[in-house]
């Protein structure tokens, strides 16, 4: 065994062993987000193993070196690799690389980048969202042409770019044609495609599919792929598909804050990840947890699903009252509070026993539910 190897594995146990100054209950499990979970140990071990000694910063290293090559593993010659800090300096980035000043993006209403990161697209990166509703998170080409018009007008910013995510936001999966079609049809306007992939990982083990045949392959210019969510400490990965759509990459990086100085620490986690399929082990458990959980649920009187369960989240609808009681116990959030809609996600380390108590828990307070109604 090297001895690199060695003070990897002695720096895991250590890590391993903190008992004495950990300042939470670990065997608590909720179901609000998978960027609760911890981070994996095969991550871990790899964050041990690249520390120690010297190697050159901002990405001039060993490390990142290697994940370009295991980059084109997956995707293809011909990609480039952009390692940053956290999801929303991703599709900031990308977004950015794909469009002039006065570029739009068109949107799914629920999209990360129009919800949920604070007008970063917008504030931070100059760009105009275009936002479209749908009733499962998934675009279409007849719902992109809703917003893709206006081309030559001066008075409206200028559509484009299609921005999609996958999964989606309510857990959906697009396939492979279906993110072709939009390609195409984005593509004979002239505008490019980003993919959000936050859960990309999630994606490829629903669809069973190499990760290319729904990106590179299905014409997807410029990918955000995630890696928090599957169990990184931090970190995700721009993946320029189609370099030519993209431009100054290497300038808007450091620009936007996301260039990282020790960026081996970056790149090892994801070595970690891609190098012996633990980004399809884990994603492949945390989407399994969610079906174990959506079988439960369909038993349940009163517990009505709202969206398919195609990954690693079950979206439903509870009667007043029965969620707030659940959250005395397990962690989750409400998707739509006016509907009563809840959104549950499962984890890289979510356990059969943490689904089947949670399950329990919501049989007993629809039980109290249901009683208190028929008192009533």
């Amino acid at each position: 065994m090297s001895k690199a190897m060695t003070t990897a594995i002695n720096t895991a146990g250590a890590l391993a062993d903190l008992s004495a100054v950990r300042l939470h209950d670990a065997a608590v499990r909720g179901f609000a987000s998978d960027n609760y979970s911890g981070v994996h140990p095969e991550v871990l071990a790899a964050l041990a193993a690249a520390n120690g000694g010297h190697q050159v910063s901002y990405g001039e290293d060993d490390y990142t070196a290697r994940l370009q090559q295991l980059m084109e593993e997956h995707f293809g010659s011909g990609i480039e690799c952009f390692p940053v800090f956290n999801g929303t300096g991703a599709n900031v980035l990308s977004l950015q690389s794909l469009l002039p000043r006065w570029g739009a993006v068109v949107c799914a209403s629920t999209a990360h980048i129009n919800m949920d990161e604070n007008g970063a697209p917008e504030r931070i990166g100059g760009i105009k969202l275009l936002s479209v509703p749908t009733p499962d998170g998934k675009l279409t080409p007849d719902l992109i042409d809703r917003e893709a018009w206006g081309w030559g007008d001066e008075h409206r910013a200028q559509p484009l770019a299609v921005s999609i995510t996958q999964t989606t936001e309510l857990g959906t999966c697009y396939t492979p044609e279906e993110v072709r079609a939009i390609a195409d049809h984005v593509h004979a306007k002239g505008m490019k495609l980003h993919m959000d992939g936050a859960r990309l990982a999630n994606a490829a083990a629903h669809l069973q599919v190499p990760l290319r045949a729904f990106t590179r392959d299905a014409g997807v210019d410029i990918l955000s792929f995630g890696g928090t969510k599957n169990g990184l400490l931090f970190g995700e990965v721009v993946v320029a598909l189609n370099p030519e759509a993209a431009s100054g990459l290497v300038y808007l990086r450091k620009m936007n804050m996301q260039l990282a100085s020790k960026m081996r620490f970056l790149s090892a986690q994801f070595i970690a990840l891609l190098e012996g399929g633990l980004w399809l082990r884990s994603a492949s458990h945390a989407n399994a947890m969610a079906t174990r959980l959506r079988a439960a649920v369909d038993t349940i009187d009163g517990v009505e699903p709202t969206q398919k369960t195609e990954s690693n989240g079950v979206f439903a609808v509870l009667p007043k009252g029965v969620a707030d009681r659940l959250r005395e116990s397990f962690r989750f959030y409400d998707w739509d509070e006016a509907a009563r809609e809840v959104r549950w996600m499962c984890s890289f380390d979510t356990s059969e026993d943490d689904i089947d108590a949670f399950v329990a828990a919501i049989r007993r307070e629809m039980a109290a539910h249901h009683a208190a109604k028929t008192a009533s």
